[in-house]
């Protein structure tokens, strides 16, 4: 009989519970003061160890091994040459006479540079030296006439009949050119032996060379007058006064054609001289850069034939025989940076991948030593996502502060990511 009053009265308690349950959640729904409850868990992944860097090398070219100048457990240096193929003497003949075919025309270059500046310095001369030599023809110009003149008088003196006043009135001429010629060796004396480049000297000295060559002619008109000449200087006379006379007419021409400017001739020798130059410095060039182009086309070739360390480093695993065949793409060897360790985690959903950022603090324990415990710090994580089983995944890369010596490169490790 109290069984069966206590069944109902149980479950009046429980629904009564049930309903203050109901009526809470309900409460809390439709309060916006309400906050979520706050996550709070250990973001747990796993991870493998990983070195600092590693990479599978192969040859890019093909051909018979000739050298192996490592083994396995080397330490290497970025640069060094692991492995070496052979038939090299062709590609070396042709780096060789590429570099042979560079020098000879740099050297064709640097003489076709001084040829420019050689035509170029010949074309600037003629308009440089242009007015000088204008002034020289002039002054040819002036002497040719005196000597044409002197010429045509002493001819005429030659073959003329003088009477005796006009040889009292050279002789006359004579007296006084003798005069003004020991006046100007009176001045000039005190400065003789002044310095050449005394203004003073210079000008008494072309004083008395034109007292001197006035007493010349003084005397020679003199004497032409005085002696009759006979056939012979007569006949020198003629020779003279023809040949001063034609230096008379080239100069005259020389000064015409200065006054219009430099020789059309030579200014047009000059500007072909300006043009070949440049065409020979640009056939150069030309030589020269395609031969730096041959020259980097055979050292590539060349150097392909060695493989080679991207970085410092210890080859793990060699797969090379002395004189086998090798493939070009084919790993041969695998040279791992064992100067830092790292565990690389590529589980990291994106609800937990939120919870992790760089410089974060872990700590690490190995599935093989699950009695150790290491620590690390978060070092980078990919922007870039992987879809696994489903779920959206991120790879985080751990720096470990110090391995166990029992651990080894691919162990399998539980990472946890400390708050």
């Amino acid at each position: 009989m109290k069984t069966k009053i206590l069944l109902p009265l149980v479950i009046l308690l429980f629904a009564v519970l049930l309903s203050a349950c109901a009526n809470a959640s309900a409460k809390e729904l439709n309060d916006p003061t309400a906050l979520p409850p706050v996550q709070d868990f250990d973001v747990v992944a796993e991870g493998r160890l990983v070195p600092n860097e590693s990479v599978q090398l192969a040859f890019v070219s093909g051909g018979q091994v000739a050298e192996i100048l490592v083994e396995e457990g080397d330490e290497i240096k970025s640069g060094d040459v692991i492995a070496r193929l052979g038939d090299r003497e062709a590609l070396e003949a042709s780096l060789a006479s590429a570099e042979l075919e560079a020098l000879s025309a740099d050297l064709e270059l640097t003489a076709a540079n001084l040829e420019l500046l050689n035509a170029q310095k010949a074309y600037d001369d003629l308009y440089e030296n242009w007015p000088d030599m204008a002034i020289q023809a002039e002054q040819n110009l002036t002497d040719a006439r005196q000597a044409a003149h002197d010429a045509e008088r002493n001819l005429g003196y030659k073959t003329g009949t003088a009477d005796q006043l006009d040889i009292d009135v050279a002789w006359s001429q004579v007296v006084l050119a003798e005069k003004a010629l020991d006046d100007a060796e009176e001045k000039f004396e005190p400065y003789a032996n002044k310095p050449e480049d005394s203004l003073a000297r210079a000008s008494f000295q072309a004083k008395l060379a034109q007292a001197q060559k006035a007493y010349d002619r003084a005397v020679t008109h003199y004497n032409a007058l005085k002696d009759p000449a006979g056939e012979f200087e007569i006949s020198q006379a003629e020779a003279s006064n023809s040949v001063a006379q034609a230096r008379l007419a080239q100069a005259e021409k020389d000064y015409a054609e200065l006054l219009e400017g430099p020789d059309p001739d030579d200014v047009a020798l000059a500007e072909a001289q300006i043009k070949a130059a440049e065409t020979r410095i640009s056939t150069a060039e030309g030589r020269a850069n395609t031969a730096q182009v041959n020259i980097v086309a055979a050292q590539a070739a060349l150097d392909n034939l060695d493989l080679v360390a991207p970085f410092d480093g210890t080859v793990v695993d060699l797969n090379l025989i002395l004189g086998e065949q090798v493939t070009p793409g084919n790993p041969i060897a695998t040279l791992v940076d064992f100067s830092q360790w790292y565990i690389e985690t590529d589980n990291l959903t994106e609800i937990e991948v939120v919870e992790v950022e760089v410089g974060q603090a872990v700590t690490i324990v190995p599935d093989a030593l699950p009695e150790v415990t290491l620590t690390g710090t978060v070092d980078s994580i990919d922007d870039f996502f992987v879809e696994k089983r489903g779920d959206v995944t991120y790879t985080a890369r751990i720096l470990v502060d110090e391995i166990d010596p029992h651990m080894r490169w691919g162990m399998t490790v539980v990472v946890t990511f400390e708050k």
